[in-house]
């Protein structure tokens, strides 16, 4: 019997490798569970069928060749590419597209013999921050279906919260692997800027998208990341000055016995609800009883980095939802010219936030506006992320609550986008400065009976991923 619940990689790669379980005995009880719940949630837009994979799987651990993600199942966010196989990043436009090819990661999670089980649902090109904006459904929170996922990565959560995959993919502009994960009670990672290619994730905003992993604990966290991860050819963003631990001799990291932990207490402190607070400060005393050094610091202008995420995002969407115009990529809907192709196109299947999205982009981009907004919003980032490396002179790592509050009631914030984009206050600071941060369940708020989950946020420095992962698996046991 395979108890989904408790499953981890470990466990599973032990269980694999032993022929306690084959590979499609594994399979067979994830897709049972989706079959279960995916009514209820939607976390799956689609479950793949993938004979080959699975029996080249079972070749490699029978031979003794299985590598750590052999045989594991791995839910994919819809805007991740593989080759053969549907991704619409959930949208109407691209409702038909098939892969020609497949992402960097799904190369080297292919190359481990890992399964992709399906696709996940998430907000239109990534565009949300609670997976409402899906042309094809909301994905509703397995912990409570009255309320959101979060987003836009909130399939992936989902699907790994209600035991539909073992682990899953997201991708992260401003929060969106961090926010769903800490909603859902599991673990996400956003990864330094420029450790994980790019090529093959559908781009909203290039200068901060990252793709990273979505799990139930620290460890199998850091296992896919440490395959994904690396320099890639076909993605500049990644080169040698930005690769991670292990994958260039110059750079070497080293896990530290206890961690100096600043809390920018004058920037959190206004945004918490009291719930959230109360489980914050608990952590905090829970790492100081374990000899962790908890002390309060200021990163001056840290409170503009949602602005200036408001700002650059929307001009980055802006440009590259340009491509998605009927004759380049996506769906047609003809009319009587080229300009009336463009209008009804664009008009009838993007949805509203895509929508309003472009023209806040194009607005700041626009020759009357670009310099007292885009210029500007640049040189802010820059004097950000300049503050932040000076603080991360004086502390190993960052700590601060993942959300503002816990997962709130689907259709609560639709209506007010500003509401709706404040959820990322906590996490686009990451973003804009390129660092890595990561998302562990700390606690739970009870409403109407049922829990629901608040995330723990510790952010390091560029490239020290594995500072999080040592400090968030001593975290877990506490």
């Amino acid at each position: 019997m395979i108890n989904l619940e408790t499953l981890t990689i470990q466990e599973a790669r032990r269980m694999l490798d032993t022929k306690e379980v084959s590979v499609q005995d594994l399979l067979g009880a994830y897709v049972a569970k989706i079959e279960e719940r995916n009514a209820e949630v939607f976390a799956f837009l689609e479950v793949f069928t993938r004979p080959k994979d699975v029996a080249r799987a079972q070749k490699m651990i029978d031979e003794g060749k299985s590598q750590p993600l052999t045989g594991i199942p791995i839910a994919i966010k819809d805007n991740i590419v593989i080759e053969g196989e549907k991704a619409s990043a959930s949208s109407k436009i691209l409702e038909d597209y098939v892969a020609p090819y497949d992402a960097t990661v799904i190369t080297r999670l292919k190359a481990q013999g890992a399964i992709f089980i399906g696709r996940v649902n998430m907000d239109e090109f990534a565009q949300g921050g609670s997976t409402e904006n899906s042309a094809f459904g909301v994905t509703k929170n397995p912990c409570d279906t009255m309320r959101v996922s979060g987003g836009s990565s909130g399939g992936s959560a989902a699907a790994v919260a209600m035991h539909g995959a073992l682990v899953a993919l997201g991708s992260d502009t401003g929060g969106s692997i961090r926010q769903p994960a800490s909603f859902c009670g599991v673990v996400g990672l956003k990864p330094t800027y420029g450790s994980v290619s790019r090529h093959g994730l559908m781009a909203m905003a290039s200068s901060l998208d990252v793709i990273g992993p979505i799990a139930k604990n620290v460890a199998d966290t850091k296992i896919v990341f440490d395959v994904i991860k690396g320099v890639d050819p076909l993605d500049s963003t990644t080169s040698a000055s930005q690769a991670v631990a292990g994958s260039d001799a110059s750079i070497v990291v080293t896990t530290k016995e206890t961690y100096t932990i600043g809390v920018p207490r004058a920037f959190v402190e206004k945004g918490m609800d009291p719930e959230v607070k109360e489980i914050f400060e608990s952590s905090l005393a829970k790492l100081a009883a374990a000899g962790h050094m908890i002390v309060d610091i200021e990163i001056p202008l840290f409170e503009y980095t949602l602005p200036v995420y408001y700002i650059l995002m929307p001009a980055e969407v802006s440009s590259n939802m340009s491509r998605y115009d009927g004759v380049r990529y996506g769906g047609l809907i003809e009319g009587e010219d080229l300009q009336e192709d463009y209008m009804k196109t664009r008009g009838g299947l993007l949805g509203a936030e895509v929508k309003r999205r472009i023209l806040l982009g194009t607005y700041v981009l626009s020759s009357g506006y670009y310099d007292a907004y885009y210029n500007k919003a640049w040189q802010v980032r820059k004097k950000i992320t300049e503050n932040m490396s000076k603080v991360f002179e004086e502390v190993d790592l960052i700590a601060m609550p993942t959300t503002p509050s816990p997962a709130f009631l689907i259709g609560e914030k639709t209506n007010d986008p500003l509401a709706m984009y404040l959820e990322d206050i906590f996490t686009v600071g990451a973003n804009i400065t390129g660092v890595p941060a990561i998302s562990i369940p700390a606690g739970n708020v009870e409403n109407s009976g049922k829990p629901l989950s608040v995330g723990l946020q510790l952010i390091a420095p560029h490239h020290k991923e594995d500072w999080l992962f040592d400090c968030g698996q001593k975290f877990e046991i506490l």
